[in-house]
């Protein structure tokens, strides 16, 4: 690497990148069973109207063997002359220190050699440069050229806005650069740090913003890169920032020099979030030497500055503060917080969007006479407990929909850890069934230091739930997402892997027996909790209080996402693990679980099944009767008026927006909408109405037979939402009907909105009356179900 003299080149083989485009190919949106490997592409008109496709796979993908490229950031194209070329070539991609096999101390020294290049960890975002055959100069991010230059400010383009102002520099131009490139047959690796741009952890004032080069790789499937004294040789003619490394030849001094700046996080005067370590490696003693890089990266105390970003956003948005770690210095901070928004204002504001975030750490920090590597250094001389002290009450959170694979993953690390787990179908009875599930987690955890949640907990409102109700019993308990990814996008490559896996397995499972019933209606329960399924979003509650998240592929095999929960809850909490599970010890583990499993209690999800369902049959042949109507109502879709609901007050000064906050933390906002079209309360009132939707409701249930929806959609009909109204108890939204099944019947609201909105009409908004009132601008139109509601049982 550093010991060449001369730069590397080679030129590109239309063959073989032809190959490698097709092998990318034949891996998009694909199943990915038997050790293989799944690729997205994405394609990014330039401004020359030409297009550019880009290629990436999902992070733990770069572990496995035989893949055509291990390069993260990759974009082809197809040139004026009909081949295809590689436009942009990141780095393989590398880890950090004991994430994987290869970047265990032991064969670091073993299967190296040096020069080693120890590259300052820059904190910004990538950026790619290279040189098209037109000409022209492409500048992108990881995975994106930025689109049109009209379109909101993106990384590739605060990126090419200082590719610009660099050249300028140096008086120099982008077609020079391009040209440069183009004939190198290289791709030019940047960090773009600018706090005016964006703010990471660490500070880039205007003096020493820009673009850092600390890359130059040649376009090839194959890893080549340039030694860093030829990296900062280009850097300096060109214009660009160089980033600061330095060389040592013995390995063992390498871990010694890391291992001391570890202890202060800082180097040469200055915070850094850690070290890229350039050298070459081979797979064995007889491999050949290739390019490799690996990282040595300082958790802490950066982890604890986004715990600080993180608090003071939920402050300035009136949200309690959530936080488990680093709880004594985290209040301290919170309070100087507070105090300097209350005597600066627009500071807050200034936050919020992402300016001045690292000024107010620092000046903090400044104030108690502390670095940020002070703190942890006193934390762990008073026992503060780290994730990476963890031993026990930690609680896996399934998020998911039928089909994922959680209960064979769950019974699989049962196998290997003997951990505790729990079914929610367990719980045979209807009554307080959330709470006693929780009952069972906190049980569990005494005798077990990780116990598994299971069941899908695929809306917020379970998710919420289960951590109140266990943290309740157990305050320390720390709550790990297994978040299966469910992107709308990919819907239907989601239907086909789940569908398949449900009735392949037949009755052996607990809430859906495939054997037992019908297609249709194992799809209809299954598309119920997938149209129901609530995305994890950390940003907010109740996902933020997550000590971890960690993001599954639900296309994958059950034996690749146990190898990420098992890799992610490593690394976070290691001393949950004594001895950790080789591969065969994993198939072995997921084998047992598909095979020695028989569910002993089955519940059935299907409208009218299971015990429930027996004792409906059981009062129509005794004579008694099923569940009378309740109301009629159209049911409008929850997230979308959640979306509407919070856009409204985010945009509202804080005393209008404090009476909306304190119904989300109370929880006191309902967990789905509908408009009330009548209720069984006013027949007498209207007749003919509740006649007219009564017959509609029998004559659909007759249609779809007996094992029908008791709550079938009657009709469509179009709401319209036109303002929020509240006082001191109660908000509401005032709507208009118009539809197919609900134009010509009258609405009523709850007794208590529609007082509220009474005295609205009769009296106005505003201090004197007590009511506020938002309009909703723009014609915003839902798409609202009719239907019949039943009495509770």
């Amino acid at each position: 690497m550093a010991h060449r003299e001369n730069a590397p080149y080679c030129p590109q083989d239309p063959h073989v990148v032809k190959q490698l485009v097709q092998a990318l190919s034949a891996h998009q949106k694909k199943g990915r069973g038997g050790g293989g490997f799944s690729v997205k592409k994405s394609t990014f008109e330039l401004p020359t109207g030409r297009g550019v496709d880009s290629w990436r796979m999902q992070d733990w993908d770069y572990k496995k063997s035989n893949l055509p490229t291990y390069s993260r950031g990759l974009f082809t194209y197809t040139t004026l002359d009909g081949k295809d070329e590689i436009a942009v070539r990141g780095y393989d991609k590398f880890f950090n220190i004991n994430e994987v096999g290869k970047t265990e101390w032991r064969n670091i020294e073993q299967h190296t050699r040096g020069p080693y290049e120890l590259s300052v960890k820059e904190n910004g975002c990538i950026i790619f440069i290279s040189g098209l055959d037109d000409g022209s100069l492409l500048v992108c991010s990881k995975h994106s050229t930025g689109g049109r230059a009209d379109v909101a400010l993106s990384h590739a383009v605060a990126g090419e806005r200082w590719v610009e102002r660099h050249l300028e520099s140096v008086g120099k131009t982008k077609q020079d650069l391009a040209r440069k490139l183009r004939e190198m047959n290289a791709t030019a690796v940047a960090e773009l740090c600018d706090d005016t741009f964006e703010e990471h952890v660490l500070a880039y004032s205007p003096d020493v913003a820009g673009l850092y080069l600390h890359g130059i790789n040649l376009n090839l499937p194959e890893f080549t890169t340039y030694p860093g004294h030829l990296v900062d040789k280009f850097a300096e003619e060109w214009g660009f920032k160089q980033t600061m490394h330095v060389m040592e030849d013995d390995v063992k001094k390498v871990r010694t020099f890391l291992e001391q700046v570890a202890e202060t996080g800082s180097y040469a005067g200055r915070d850094t979030e850690g070290f890229v370590i350039r050298c070459q490696a081979r797979d064995g003693p007889d491999g050949v030497w290739h390019d490799w890089f690996f990282k040595f990266k300082f958790e802490e105390p950066y982890l604890m500055y986004r715990q600080w970003r993180e608090c003071t956003k939920a402050l300035i948005a009136g949200k309690p503060p959530k936080f488990k770690k680093h709880k004594a210095i985290t209040e301290d901070y919170l309070a100087y917080a507070r105090r300097r928004f209350a005597r600066e204002p627009g500071l807050a504001k200034q936050y919020n969007q992402n300016h001045g975030i690292i000024a107010l750490r620092d000046a903090f920090l400044a104030e108690r006479g502390l670095k940020g590597s002070d703190i942890i250094r006193q934390e762990m001389e008073n026992g503060e407990l780290q994730s990476k002290d963890v031993m026990n009450n930690v609680v896996l959170v399934p998020v998911a929909t039928i089909g994922c694979g959680k209960t064979t993953v769950a019974l699989a690390l049962v196998k290997l850890f003997g951990w505790g787990h729990f079914q929610n179908d367990n719980i045979e009875s209807r009554q307080r069934r959330p709470q006693r599930f929780a009952e069972a987690i906190c049980a569990l955890m005494t005798p077990h230091p990780v116990v598994i949640a299971d069941r899908n907990n695929h809306q917020k409102r379970e998710r919420q739930q289960i951590m109140d109700d266990v943290s309740r019993s157990i305050p320390e308990a720390r709550f790990v997402a297994l978040h299966y990814v469910h992107d709308r996008a990919e819907y239907d490559t989601i239907r086909r892997a789940t569908r398949e896996r449900v009735l392949a397995r037949g009755d052996n499972h607990q809430t859906i027996q495939a054997g037992s019933k019908g297609q249709d209606e194992i799809i209809q329960i299954m598309e119920g909790f997938m149209h129901r399924f609530e995305p994890l979003d950390a940003s907010g509650a109740p996902d933020d209080n997550f000590d971890l998240v960690i993001d599954l592929d639900v296309t994958a095999s059950s034996r690749e996402n146990l190898e990420v929960i098992i890799e992610k809850l490593h690394q976070e909490y290691p001393k949950l693990f004594k001895n950790m599970p080789t591969g065969d010890d994993m198939d072995a583990a997921i084998e047992a679980a598909m095979n020695d499993y028989a569910p002993t209690i089955k519940i059935d999800l299907s409208r009218g099944g299971g015990k429930w369902a027996k004792g409906q049959q059981q009062g129509q042949q005794q004579g008694q009767q099923l569940p009378k109507l309740e109301y009629f109502s159209v049911r409008l879709p929850t997230p979308r008026i959640n979306a509407i609901v919070d856009t409204i007050f985010k945009n509202q000064d804080a005393a209008t927006a404090r009476f909306y906050r304190q119904l989300q933390q109370t929880r006191r906002i309902q967990p789905e909408f509908h408009v009330t079209l009548i209720h069984r309360a006013s027949i007498a009132q209207f007749p003919d109405v509740w006649e007219k939707l009564s017959k509609l409701h029998a004559a659909v249930m007759e249609k779809q037979g007996p094992n029908g929806d008791p709550e079938p959609e009657l009709g469509k009909c179009n709401v319209q939402l036109e303002r929020l109204v509240w006082d001191s108890r109660v908000m509401c939204i005032v709507a208009r009907l118009d539809g197919s099944a609900g134009a010509d019947v009258p609405f009523e609201s709850p007794k208590e909105s529609n007082d509220l909105l009474q005295r609205w009409l009769k009296d106005g908004s505003g201090e004197a009356t007590g009511i506020g009132e938002i309009a909703i601008r723009g014609s915003v139109v839902l798409d609202g179900s009719v239907r019949g509601v039943l009495q509770k049982l």
